[in-house]
Parts: structure tokens; sequence; C-alpha cells
């Protein structure tokens, strides 16, 4: 019973924090209301995003911000075509102590923080963009035989620019697998855009107010694992993820027509990890259908791969998830 009271707490506080955190956001963050949640609910399901949108969007922005109000420490990694894996995870170097001796010390690398941004991964080769793997799978960096564990939480945002594809080294399907989500940002509204020029271009600058620390966040990122799910729920994922493969004989003619490759397992782990974040979130301890729905474009958007065909009559990801919706 004490247990569940405590949890009971934390679901509350949990609640709260988030309506704090987004009221926090929107002090520098104009709009992008869908943005917000999708990145906040990623984080308590410890998820890693893969952010795509034109330059100027406020990408960069919104990651130090929500940082910031987090109390967690931020690195930027910019991803170049010369960047190599030890320029991300960290190199040894030789020292000399007092009395002449020889060691090897490690220096960790940018890695080392609770909050990543990887900048344009895109445009690095994939030797350097694999670098980050294992840290977002197991939360570690192996050097020179050695393992070092990454400080919790371990949040990856990646960006890429949709526009300039000129020398960029596309993320393999594995690669991209691993990322929880992928959030498309758009250009803002015409009210919301008014109101970026008259909030960026003065001298006042919001005062954030810290919301969250680290292990409060660990403790929620807990929580949001105890939601219980209804067998309906796992039956309408499963059979949803399941009807985005070509080969599967439940699938509808247009899949078969379209698709080349449906999405994996891990995107069904993704749907109930997301669905029980948001409706945690939310203040409610049960995970709906509706909540499925609600995140399976985020999910599913890339690890759905459409064959030529589709490319040739013009099919984005997005219709194909939206003829699915329909159909369920």
């Amino acid at each position: 019973m004490p247990t569940q009271k405590k949890d009971l707490e934390l679901v509350e506080k949990l609640v709260n924090g988030h309506r704090m955190i987004v009221e926090q956001l929107k002090k520098v963050i104009i709009g992008q209301e869908q943005v917000i949640d999708e990145l906040l609910i990623a984080l308590f399901a410890r998820g890693h995003c893969m952010i795509v949108g034109v330059p100027g969007l406020a990408k960069t922005l919104l990651i130090s911000t929500l940082s910031e109000i987090l109390d967690l420490q931020f690195k930027r990694i910019q991803f170049t075509p010369d960047l190599m894996p030890s320029d991300i995870t960290g190199t040894e170097v030789i020292e000399q102590d007092d009395s002449g001796k020889r060691n090897y010390r490690f220096i960790k690398g940018p890695i080392f923080a609770n909050i990543i941004l990887a900048d344009e991964i895109n445009r690095t080769p994939p030797k350097t963009q694999s670098a980050l793997l294992q840290a977002m799978q197991e939360y570690k960096v192996t050097s020179a035989g050695q393992t070092y564990s990454v400080p919790l939480p371990f949040y990856v945002l990646a960006t890429q620019n949709p526009i300039e594809q000129e020398g960029t080294y596309p993320l393999p399907e594995a690669q991209l697998d691993r990322f929880f989500f992928q959030i498309n940002i758009d250009y803002p509204q015409e009210n919301d855009e008014k109101q970026i020029l008259v909030q960026t271009t003065g001298l006042i600058k919001p005062q954030l107010k810290k919301v969250l620390d680290a292990d409060e966040i660990l403790a929620l990122q807990d929580i949001v694992r105890k939601v219980p799910v209804s067998d309906n729920v796992i039956d309408y994922t499963t059979k949803f993820v399941r009807s985005t493969r070509p080969k599967d004989e439940a699938s509808p003619d247009f899949i078969k027509k379209w698709v080349n490759w449906g999405a994996g397992p891990r995107a069904g782990q993704t749907l109930i990890l997301g669905a029980k974040a948001r409706a945690i979130l939310d203040g409610r301890y049960a995970v709906s259908i509706e909540d499925v729905q609600a995140l399976v474009y985020p999910a599913l958007r890339h690890r759905i791969i459409l064959n030529f065909q589709a490319e040739a009559e013009g099919v984005t990801v997005n219709e194909v998830i939206k003829k699915l919706l329909e159909l369920k």
C-alpha cells in the first residue's frame, strides 16, 4: 500500500511537471504544441528522437531550452564529414606522472551528457553515425576495451535537414529504427510567426524556472513503465504494426502495392511505451486505443520503407499511415 501511494504521488508530480514544462517552453517557443508533446512523451518513455525540419525552425533552441528547464547537462555535436567516432565518444591520452611513469587516461567526449543534440546527423559518414548506437541502446560507451556509463537520464535528439541532400549520408534503416520517434517540424502558422518576430527581435529574454531534476525524471520514467495496458490495446497495436508489412497475409492491397518493408517489433514497443507516457502525462493511469492512434505518425513514419512504385506515384509514408488509420 505505501508503494502504491508513492506511485500515485509520482503520477501527480508527473502531470504537474508536464504542465509546468510546457508553460516554461512556451515562454521561448511559439506554437509547435504537438512537437513539444511528442518530445516529452519520448523523454518520459526513455526514447530518442529524430527531428526533421528546414533550417530556422528553432530545433536547437527548443532542445537547449528543454535541458535548461529540466536542469540537465546539454551538449551539442555538429556532425560534419570529417567528424570521427572518437570526437563523439572520447579518446585515450598518455599522461606522465611526477615519477615519470606513463599512463593512459580516457577523456570523455560530448556524448557524456544528459541531453545530446546530434545536429545534422546525416552529414557524417556511417562509421561516425554508428558511434551513437551503443550509447543510445545500452547507455554505455566502450573505448580501448573499457566500458563507461553515460549519465542518466540520457536523451539523444538528432536533426536532419530535408532540403539539402547533396553530400549527405542517409541513415541506414537499422539505425533509424533505433529512434523512438521521427518528429517533423513544419513552418509556423501565420499568427505564430508574427509573434516570433515580435518576441525574438527585442531585448527582453524570458526567465525560465527549473521544473524537474535528473533523479526525479528517472523516477517518473519508471512510473511510465508501470502503467497497465489491456489486452485489446495490445491486440490493436500488434495488428496495426503487422498490417504495415507487405508479406503479411492480413495487410491491405495498398500496402502490398506501395511498401517495400514494413515496421518491425520495435515499432509496437514504441507505440505501447509512448501510449503509456501519453496517458499518464494526461493524468490517466490506463492506456486507450486512442493513445496508440495518436502516436502512429511519429512512431512509424521512419520505419515504413516505400518502393519505387509509391515514389513514382508521389505517395508519401504519411499518406500510407493515414489510409491504415482509416481502415482501423
